[in-house]
């Protein structure tokens, strides 16, 4: 079973769904809130890439799964990041901000990381990784930009048709990309289940310490509480779809098991954000990075 054919189609609907979320508002909060933005973009562009290329190294990753990890750290904040920052009471219209933008900017900035990443691979291993970044940009400008940019057009031209249709894709988005990760966990059972320790700690370690870094760098821009907490999700929460058709399609590097660390990046990133979720309501005085 090729698993691409599901992958293409619900990374489409996802960005479809957040074309329909962006406005002039969305783009306009970059000079509303100026600092937010760029605490969010770094942790996002800058220091969660840092973050996975000394979490791969300390675990001592496999060729692959070191580029997988790396993957997942330079794609853009994930639509569903949106409606997190919604129940954690966070800054929504920063969250939008920040996912929209990093899934401009990340069209240019993941065949830069991949391609270093790919070439550290290759001299410090005896694997040979090679990375089409040509075909990598136009997938990404197909896959991503072309079905946000049909959403944002959709909504300024249909706005009542655009909010029923998000409403609806709302409901499904997240059960799509559950589905996803369950098929490629059922592909991919037995080198997952063999090494779930390493690649869950791992990406357990990304995770958490990217929540750790975004709320460190929104204490030191001195954001209020609402847009910590947005960006605290924004930084933890990365666009698994896109890194897992990057991974496995024909074009770039067609390789299934390249995604198996944004599989379980998928699954642990919402039960870690979940229970973020719950512990605030505790922690209301600050104890707990918010």
């Amino acid at each position: 079973m090729n698993t691409i054919w599901i992958v293409l189609p619900i990374l489409i609907v996802l960005m479809f769904q957040l074309g329909i979320e962006l406005d002039r508002q969305a783009f306009a909060g970059v000079f509303r809130r100026p600092a937010a933005v760029v605490a969010g973009l770094a942790g996002q562009l800058l220091v969660l890439p840092l973050i996975a290329f000394g979490v791969a190294l300390a675990f001592r990753l496999p060729p692959v799964w070191f580029m997988g990890l790396m993957l997942i750290a330079c794609c853009p904040g994930g639509s569903s990041s949106n409606v997190f920052s919604m129940l954690a009471k966070g800054d929504v219209a920063l969250s939008v901000t920040l996912t929209a933008l990093s899934s401009v900017i990340t069209l240019f900035t993941i065949p830069v990381v991949m391609g270093f990443a790919a070439r550290f691979v290759s001299v410090h291993t005896e694997a040979a990784i090679e990375l089409p970044a040509g075909k990598l940009l136009m997938q990404n400008i197909v896959l991503l930009f072309l079905p946000m940019a049909a959403g944002a057009l959709f909504r300024h031209w249909r706005p009542d048709a655009a909010r029923r249709v998000h409403a609806l894709l709302g409901h499904v988005a997240f059960p799509a990309l559950m589905l996803l990760a369950a098929v490629f966990f059922v592909q991919y059972a037995s080198a997952i289940l063999e090494n779930l320790g390493t690649l869950g700690l791992a990406a357990g370690a990304l995770i958490l310490l990217a929540m750790g870094a975004g709320s460190l760098l929104a204490r030191m821009f001195r954001l209020g509480r609402a847009a910590r907490r947005t960006i605290v999700i924004e930084v933890g929460m990365q666009n698994a779809a896109q890194a897992i058709a990057i991974a496995a399609s024909p074009l770039i590097f067609d390789n299934g098991e390249m995604a198996v660390p944004a599989i379980v990046y998928a699954l642990l990133m919402n039960v870690i954000l979940l229970v973020y979720l719950k512990l605030l309501p505790k922690y209301s005085g600050g104890t707990v990075a918010d």
